[in-house]
């Protein structure tokens, strides 16, 4: 069914809107949910990549073929949500739009159909994907492992030079990317280099609630920052979790923010831990917080 507007007739005829004819049908298939990745211990991991990395790799392991090679990609060429290469290896595209309301069901119909697939074509999913398997029934629960690239040219390598549309995707591509590197001292926190400016983006794996709360008495005890000259700038949500950002100094690089991320992370697990409630600054604190938030997914 080609894709039309709510309000506009329905292409198959019937002389109806769209929303009351076969709209209504897409609608009620569609079931959202918020943390597509939930029930994963790399959570975190599948949010960045799909949200804030720009390229970056993770081998995926296959509960039914385990001896099967499958790559999970930021971004493949022309936004293809996957593809098969020539030698039979699987790649699967994360940074494309999502079909449906479950974004780990529109994963895993598009890695289902790669793996029917004959090597050396694209795979282009038509229509919602209807009931079936999620990312997390096909995949084993071993944590990815991510590899953080400078440029797309893994997209081709061990293949002929890229020619035509893909040649022109690869281009583009490579001349968007960012500098960005994955730290070491805890899951999920990206530092990148936009402009006269560096930044550090970190996705965290707790409810909201809490860590808001955490965060609060950091806040208000001017214990929220990561170095010296580094500045909270609020944070936004993707895929059900939060992700908060610092501004720091054109000149910090990633490894000068090890020890200070590790030193903020500790800090932050002693007050996720704390019962106590919020005093009248920290609810202030925390007010402010959510003032400087904006929702992604």
């Amino acid at each position: 069914m080609p894709v039309v507007g709510q309000r506009e007739p329905c292409p198959c005829g019937s002389g109806k809107r769209y929303k009351a004819c076969h709209g209504r049908a897409a609608g009620e298939e569609r079931r959202i949910v918020t943390r597509p990745f939930a029930g994963r211990v790399d959570e975190t991991e599948w949010v960045a990549l799909r949200e804030i990395v720009p390229a970056a790799t993770a081998s995926l392991t296959l509960k039914d073929a385990p001896d099967r090679e499958v790559t999970v990609s930021t971004v493949l060429p022309l936004a293809w949500p996957a593809l098969v290469r020539a030698d039979g290896r699987v790649f699967l595209g994360l940074q494309v739009q999502a079909r449906s309301g479950d974004v780990s069901r529109d994963l895993g119909h598009a890695l289902e159909l790669a793996l029917e697939a004959a090597p050396g074509g694209s795979v282009i999913p038509t229509g919602l994907p209807g009931a079936g398997a999620r990312l997390q029934d096909l995949l084993t629960d071993d944590p990815i492992q991510v590899t953080v690239h400078e440029g797309f040219d893994y997209w081709v390598e061990g293949a002929p030079d890229p020619t035509g549309d893909v040649a022109a995707s690869m281009e583009r591509a490579n001349a968007s990317v960012i500098p960005t590197v994955r730290l070491e001292s805890v899951m999920s926190a990206y530092w990148c280099r936009m402009r006269a400016k560096t930044h550090l983006r970190w996705v965290l794996p707790h409810d909201e609630e809490p860590l808001l709360d955490a965060m609060a008495r950091l806040a208000s005890a001017d214990a929220l920052g990561i170095g010296p000259d580094s500045r909270y700038v609020g944070s936004f949500r993707a895929h059900g979790l939060l992700v908060p950002v610092w501004d720091l100094p054109g000149d910090r690089e990633a490894d000068a923010l090890e020890q200070p991320v590790g030193a903020l992370q500790e800090r932050l697990d002693a007050e996720l831990a704390s019962p106590r409630p919020l005093t009248s600054d920290e609810r202030r604190a925390r007010s402010g917080l959510l003032s400087r938030q904006l929702t992604l997914r």
